[in-house]
């Protein structure tokens, strides 16, 4: 195995935002800012793009990645997982040249906004963090802390609400001071640092070492109020593209 590659999955035929992989955000499409922030991190040796379209492919290379292939269309719809296409990358690189990866970074094109150096510390993270265990980490994973703890969270249980993990439907405990309940963290798509041997030894992708690495909170596209968002962000921080393209 050699080097650290970063994998940016591009799949076509997104339906909440048609489109939204190639879409323009300050004048550029949303896949071309990952590929810039991964172009720049001085810790990544390849940029490779995953995508099952021509027309993204072509738009990829156009921005400085390679795509040496294109994703079948079965591992390119709605309910494809993760490790499908990381899997099948893997299988390409050793069918086609003979090696894969140490580590692969998984950048997801719908959270366009990062820092180069972010991405630099968290593959140092990788290979410098150990576990209570002092076991090597399956996996390093960005997240960013919740707004309000996961604690107070309902869910809906033979028409009444229950606190999510309470024994009973009584939600006087939610009421209590967020303070008084442990911090609670949601991942996002800032930045996965993966190991391919763990990958191919057990089929997963994080594992049950996984090292976070805090990040800000991390816009990110899911719907067209989402896009306007990050546009707007962007309206308000144009030195953004200065960093990662100027």
């Amino acid at each position: 195995m050699t080097g650290t590659v970063a994998l940016i999955p591009a799949r076509s035929g997104s339906k909440g935002v048609p489109a939204k992989n190639i879409r323009p955000l300050g004048g550029r499409p949303l896949l071309a800012w990952t590929i810039a922030a991964a172009l720049r991190s001085a810790s990544i040796d390849r940029v490779i793009v995953s995508t099952d379209s021509e027309e993204y492919a072509e738009l990829a290379l156009d921005h400085g990645a390679e795509v040496p292939f294109l994703r079948p269309a079965e591992l390119a719809s709605d309910h494809s997982r993760d490790v499908e296409f990381i899997l099948h990358a893997l299988d390409w690189l050793i069918k086609n040249e003979g090696v894969e990866p140490e580590l692969l970074v998984h950048l997801r094109p719908t959270t366009p906004f990062r820092s180069p150096t972010d991405l630099d510390a968290a593959v140092d993270l990788m290979r410098t963090a150990t576990s209570e265990t002092n076991q090597t980490p399956s996996a390093v994973r960005s997240v960013h802390e919740m707004s309000t703890t996961a604690y107070k969270c309902m869910e809906i249980d033979g028409g009444l609400l229950r606190q999510v993990g309470a024994p009973t439907t009584a939600l006087d405990r939610a009421n209590d001071p967020r303070q008084d309940f442990p911090v609670t963290y949601l991942a996002n798509g800032y930045v996965d640092v993966l190991s391919t041997a763990f990958v191919r030894a057990t089929g997963l992708l994080h594992g049950d070492r996984v090292v976070p690495f805090l990040t800000p909170l991390a816009l990110e596209v899911d719907t067209e109020a989402d896009f306007e968002l990050l546009q707007r962000h962007f309206d308000l921080h144009p030195e953004l593209a200065d960093q990662l393209f100027g």
